[in-house]
């Protein structure tokens, strides 16, 4: 289609419309194995901009895909057509009934999000996916989601009451349950909207009211016991209704919307039924076995005792949260490596209650040989678990290499009873192509999420995730399941479903498609008439994996593409401020798919694996999806695949400049010390310029600075040149000390925060130390910042060189700013070379923050507590980014409780906004100030005067005195204030 029809759309629209190669590169993939180029992405304002949409979709003959959240594992958002993207605009709660127990939506709203929302009214949207903090209903409804209490809730199909829709035709509809009358009404074409709508009825009547098809649909669609299921359209359960069955429940075309995928209509209200919330209490047996099997026969035991839940992880599961950052905390349940642990929810009004009917569950598997060990969590620890389990799908793509566990027969359903006899043979069936498998995830429903290790980007790998597909199609039919338990069908099992549910039946899912959307429309090729399973896959048969020269060396991963390939688009990253958490912070402000860490993950695979230039970091499209990335390293460790993008910017960056040369700017934040230690001969003369408005304005706007943003002044005198002083004075006085540390002396502590590193050295003294400030280099950590890595390997390699046969675990090297001493522990075991790597991962572990030094020496009990005096204050702390992702505030916390009576409550809050320079400069200054309005910054001003404000990052610390006028403390500064 010409450029010039799209322009012309998008002016007609009042929402945004993009059809440029950013952005249908951002929206070319899902959490799938497919990829396919979207001609132009839409963001509606509103329910006409939908009608104009689908008016040109029909005149133009393209198509439309609606999308949420972009987590569909089945290639459901995947298409050719136009994205219509409305998780932006369409986020809205309408109308909540607490008395009839119903709540009405708009398709953007997050799972979560509700529930947080219906909490203060005791009310509870059931069926809860993996991505609920950020999966949003129209999705849910369109896939059918349920989760892992879905023995409970059932799917979304089951609370689906009404929609408001608008049909192929343009016009709108609304669909609720109604009774045998009121359908016949609406075959006559009373009270509906038009042509269309009373078509619909008239075809379902004359579809299912056929005594060989109702014959035919109860003999081959998945057995009605099997509850998650989503084989084709759901044509089997509007038959189980008054027109056609007596006796039965009210018509309803929610039921056949639910699982349809975009595919019929498009939704722009959804009302669902709530339940009461659930009791508070639970608790979860962690019941270890030696194998698979023996967790599914102890499945079958759980379920007598009414369990909200019974989740699955196996032994590969558990042995990718060993090496993840974040879920390795998770695992203190784990003990030993079970072949398979079954976590059994059980939920109750006290926990005596929980414990009773853990005590019998226990005894009932004791009785049956099952398992062998039977940890009960409860309390805060539950959330741990489940965020383990929750973490499996992220984790398992995080295996070294081109091989990966696929999605392709991940969401067999079959009736529990069948559940261990159909694993049993499904294995065997994956033996006889030498694959193994992971199983996870929904025992209790009978449904375990199955993902083959296999390479599809070889022609072998590429047969074989046919082969396979086609192969467990026919032991699933044999069982009488669902292919689909609750991922769907779209375009991977879409050409299965003809064996599946028989051709006859599958002919009524053509005809239902036919009726709804004559015109193919909407979101075609899902369901029925879908390509071939195994094309338009994001990796092609035979595709290569090219190699590229890196200052970084991407070891683990095996190379920069590969590391940008470890996303599989599970979209963690596209959380809110509401969940918590850091990642990712300016999507939590812009919510667009440009600023995640998937999509930022995706425009740079796409280029490294596409590109025609010989630099192929060459591009604008990776440098504009990476403009707003703050490197806060939130993804390194809250990615469930461990994706750091701050890493992959900063090499993106010295790639570009490679080719476009290096901005003025850059190298002058990237120079930042050098400037420094020459500004610090005459501090006056600098801090004049920068106090002064005049002066100030024009040197920001020279360097390219926000206007409104302070600078940070120098201090009348360094850190070292004070040491140097002090230490001659130690000296005189024959000072001695019984124990020693080493102090990193950082570029930023050495001339802005002089005087916390004077604290810093005294508060240490006091404790018993004595403190030593080694010959070193700056950490380079503006020049990583910056992209400019040559420069920073340099410094990495000096450093390592200095210090590698200084530091011990006995006398560690200390740090004031978290992002300059845990180079050591990231960046410098990534830049140095070969014959330095094992210096640097042996020096890694002996660097250690301020906070997690004096936590050690809290834990070995050589502080003396009586040093601090025994006020009560409370401290509202503040964690930075990169101690949240490669360390853990909780350290700080240990550390402002040597004082008996200090209270220490961490903020929720995720990035602080400023990030080093980038909330400094002027076209990232309002992201900047937006980051911190999230919760940063009404947290703090919420804070009567006599709260301690506390925050470990310069950068942190800046951002809080410019956005609330507040002065954050470091902790060493409160600690010290703290002494007697």
């Amino acid at each position: 289609m010409n450029a010039e029809k799209l322009q012309y759309l998008a002016q007609k629209l009042d929402g945004e419309f993009y059809f440029d190669s950013t952005m249908r590169t951002l929206y070319a993939t899902d959490a799938s194995a497919y990829r396919e180029m979207p001609l132009a992405v839409a963001f509606p304002a509103h329910v006409q901009d939908i009608k104009t949409l689908i008016s040109f979709a029909r005149l133009e003959g393209t198509s439309l895909i609606p999308r949420t959240a972009g987590t569909s594992l089945a290639g459901q958002v995947v298409g050719s057509g136009i994205v219509v993207d409305v998780s932006r605009n369409f986020t809205k709660i309408l109308e909540v009934n607490p008395e009839e127990g119903w709540v009405r939506v708009q398709p953007g709203v997050i799972r979560d999000e509700l529930n947080l929302f219906l909490k203060p009214y005791g009310l509870y949207f059931g069926p809860e996916t993996s991505t609920a903090n950020r999966a949003m209903i129209g999705g849910m409804v369109g896939n059918n989601s349920c989760g892992s209490n879905s023995i409970v809730y059932g799917s979304a199909r089951e609370h689906l009451l009404a929609v408001k829709a608008i049909l192929s035709d343009g016009s709108e509809a609304e669909f609720s349950a109604l009774s045998a009358s009121e359908f016949e009404a609406k075959c006559r074409g009373e009270h509906t909207s038009g042509p269309l709508e009373t078509r619909l009825y008239q075809a379902t009547k004359a579809m299912l009211s056929h005594e060989r098809t109702q014959e035919n649909i109860r003999r081959e669609f998945p057995k009605p016991s099997i509850h998650r299921r989503n084989t084709g359209y759901a044509i089997d359960l509007l038959l189980e209704t008054e027109p056609f069955t007596p006796g039965k429940e009210e018509f309803n075309f929610c039921k056949l919307i639910a699982g349809s995928e975009g595919t019929l209509a498009f939704l722009t209200e959804i009302t669902l039924h709530v339940n009461p919330l659930p009791p508070k209490e639970i608790g979860l047996l962690c019941i270890h076995c030696q194998t698979v099997d023996e967790s599914l026969r102890a499945n079958l035991v759980a379920l007598r005792h009414n369990p909200t839940a019974s989740e699955l992880m196996d032994h590969y599961v558990l042995e990718c949260t060993k090496t993840n950052i974040e879920q390795s905390q998770n695992r203190f349940f784990v003990q030993g490596d079970p072949g398979a642990i079954l976590v059994v929810e059980l939920a109750d009004h006290s926990q005596a209650a929980i414990e009773e009917r853990a005590r019998a569950l226990v005894q009932d598997l004791e009785k049956n040989q099952l398992g062998y060990h039977y940890p009960l969590v409860l309390g805060p620890n539950t959330k741990k678990v489940w965020t383990l389990r929750k973490a499996g799908l992220g984790l398992l793509s995080n295996i070294p290499g081109d091989a990966k566990p696929v999605a392709v027969i991940e969401d067999t359903a079959v009736d529990v009873e069948d559940l261990p006899e159909f694993i049993r043979e499904f294995n065997l069936t994956l033996e006889q192509y030498d694959l193994y498998c992971v199983h996870y995830a929904h025992a209790g429903s009978g449904e375990l999420h199955l993902r083959p290790i296999i390479n599809l980007k070889t022609q072998e790998g590429n047969k074989l995730f046919r082969t396979i597909a086609t192969e467990i199609a026919h032991l699933v039919k044999k069982y009488r399941g669902s292919l689909s338990g609750e991922h769907g069908d779209g375009r991977l099992r879409g050409e299965f479903i003809p064996y599946m549910i028989g051709e006859e039946n599958y002919r009524l899912l053509e005809e239902v498609k036919r009726v709804w959307d004559p015109g193919n429309i909407f979101n075609p090729g899902k369901i029925v008439n879908t390509p071939a399973m195994d094309t338009f896959l994001r990796y092609e048969p035979g595709q290569e994996t090219p190699e590229f020269d890196t200052v970084f060396k991407f070891k683990e991963q095996g190379g920069v593409l590969r590391a940008a390939e470890l996303c599989n688009g599970s979209g963690d990253c596209r959380k809110t401020q509401l969940t918590g958490g850091t990642m990712c912070p300016s999507y939590m402000v812009t919510r667009n798919e440009k600023d995640t860490t998937r999509g930022r993950a995706n425009v740079m695979r796409e280029f490294l694996t596409r590109s025609p230039k010989a630099n192929r970091f060459d591009h604008h499209e990776i440098k504009e999806a990476m403009d707003l990335c703050l490197s806060c390293k939130g993804c390194k460790s809250e990615c469930p695949s461990n994706v750091d993008v701050a890493k992959l910017k900063a090499e993106f960056l010295q790639q570009y400049y490679d080719a476009n040369g290096v901005p003025f700017r850059t190298r002058l934040v990237g120079n930042f010390t050098k400037a420094n230690q020459l500004a610090s001969l005459t501090p006056w003369a600098y801090n004049f310029i920068f106090k002064n408005t005049f002066t100030a304005g024009i040197a920001k706007k020279a360097m390219g600075f926000a206007a409104k943003r302070s600078i940070p002044l120098l201090h009348s005198t360094t850190l070292r040149a004070w040491y140097k002083k002090h230490r001659q004075e130690l000296a005189q006085q024959q000072k001695t000390f019984p124990k020693k540390v080493y102090l990193f002396c950082d570029e930023f502590t050495n001339y802005n925060d002089t005087d916390i590193g004077i604290k810093a050295v005294l508060l240490l003294e006091r404790l018993g130390y004595e403190v030593l400030i080694p010959e070193h280099e700056e950490s380079g950590r503006t020049y990583l910042s910056k992209g400019l890595l040559r420069e920073a390997k340099k410094l990495a390699q000096h450093n390592v060189a200095a210090l590698k046969d200084l530091v011990t675990g006995e006398v560690p090297l200390v740090g004031i700013e978290p992002s300059c001493i845990l180079t050591f522990r990231d960046e410098y075991l990534d830049l140095v070379e070969a014959d330095q790597e094992e210096d640097a991962k042996s020096l890694s572990v002996h660097c250690l923050q301020f906070d997690e030094f004096i936590a050690r020496e809290i834990l070995n009990k050589r502080i003396d507590k009586s040093l601090f005096k025994e006020e009560s204050r409370l401290v509202k702390l503040h964690g930075h980014c990169h101690q949240k992702a490669l360390s853990s505030v909780i350290y700080t916390q240990q550390m402002l409780t040597l004082p008996a009576n200090y209270k220490v409550e961490a903020i929720p809050s995720g990035c602080c906004g400023m990030a080093g320079s980038f909330g400094y400069e002027e076209e990232h200054y309002e992201v900047s100030m937006q980051v911190g309005e999230l919760v940063l910054f009404p947290t703090v001003r919420q804070q009567p005067a006599e709260v301690i404000i506390a925050a470990p990052g310069t950068s942190c610390r800046h951002q809080i005195h410019d956005g609330t006028g507040r002065k954050a403390l470091h902790p060493i500064e409160v600690l010290f204030n703290a002494l007697k």
